[in-house]
């Protein structure tokens, strides 16, 4: 008699499929796996092209409004708002100069890249607090440095406080300068480096978004005080630099310099000056800059980028330096995955 084989019990099917579905578990697992690696590889490459482009047209960007600031000290002695550092740079297409490859012949990202350059010494610079009485001569006069800085917190209508916190913690961050060297523990703010951070010196964020159009923080040179450039600062601004002067009298300069600019300080108060008033002083204007605020925008893609740069230049004959003192580069928008 022919004996029959034994068929597989119900068991050992039931572990043969479940052997199976495991195995194409584990396959597509591994592949899931090394596609994502794969995946991640690109992205990264991806993300570190897109930073060195964009690393690439920014500093061309910074050398563009230094060039341009170069090029205008050799022509004027005289800063004003019809010169070309002062026009915009319209956003313009630059994906030609971005192609994927040595031999690529076609145009893979789109960038944008709009430019401006703007005159920081057309706002107060708040380091004329660490000045103190020395630049007056006299007491309460209205001359002091925070006198003028009153004038303009009164008539933004902001607190006076804040402005009396803002000073005193400004001498007390010096002084702990001073002393760090001597290894004494002072309990002092810290110097701030940029306008952002008066937040640490007692002006609240409100306080500060108030005045960011009207002042600005900029190195003293020769401890003197930084001059507001009436050629580019705004009739506020004025007022609040020249004692004596109101504020009708400050939109009247600045009408005046619309029509023609000042080639002298004296030229400017001329025009507001009464015969029977006592003179205006002149030592916090000026018609000539040093310090500039360089701002490129760039469009990658999907990605905006934001660098603001400030420039001090030098105008020391034969040549004219324009030094970059700090940068700070912000996303305005993210990628979407």
């Amino acid at each position: 008699m022919r004996r029959s084989l034994p068929r597989p019990s119900q068991h050992a099917r039931g572990a043969a499929l479940l052997t199976a579905m495991i195995t194409v578990a584990l396959v597509a697992t591994l592949a899931a796996a090394a596609l994502w690696r794969q995946w991640r590889g690109v992205e990264v490459e991806s993300a570190e092209r897109a930073r060195l482009q964009s690393t690439w047209i920014l500093n061309g960007a910074l050398d563009w409004g230094r060039l341009i600031l170069a090029g205008d000290a050799r022509n004027s002695s005289v800063d004003h708002l019809g010169e070309p550092w002062a026009v915009p740079l319209e956003e313009a297409r630059l994906s030609t100069f971005l192609a994927g490859g040595e031999n690529s012949t076609e145009v893979e990202r789109e960038a944008f890249l709009s430019g401006q350059v703007t005159d920081l010494q057309s706002r107060l610079n708040v380091m004329n607090l660490l000045l103190g009485t020395e630049q007056s001569g006299e007491q309460g006069n209205g001359k002091q440095p925070i006198d003028r800085f009153r004038r303009l917190f009164v008539l933004l209508n902001l607190p006076e406080a804040e402005l009396e916190s803002l000073q005193r913690n400004l001498v007390s961050a010096q002084a702990a300068m001073r002393n760090a060297n001597k290894q004494e523990r002072v309990d002092a703010p810290l110097m701030p480096q940029r306008f952002e951070q008066l937040t640490w010196l007692g002006v609240t964020p409100a306080t500060l978004q108030a005045l960011r159009p009207y002042a600005t923080l900029l190195p003293l040179l020769n401890n003197s005080p930084t001059p507001v450039n009436v050629n580019t600062a705004t009739a506020q601004v004025i007022y609040a630099a020249v004692p004596g002067l109101d504020l009708a009298g400050a939109e009247r300069i600045v009408s005046e310099r619309d029509r023609a600019y000042f080639t002298s300080t004296a030229k400017a108060l001329q025009t507001v000056q009464r015969s029977d008033a006592t003179p205006l002083t002149s030592d916090w204007i000026s018609v000539t800059t040093n310090f500039f605020e360089i701002r490129g925008r760039l469009r990658l893609d999907d990605l905006a980028l934001q660098e603001t740069s400030v420039v001090q230049r030098i105008n020391t004959a034969p040549r004219r330096l324009v030094l970059t003192l700090w940068r700070q580069r912000t996303a305005l928008t993210t990628p979407t995955p």
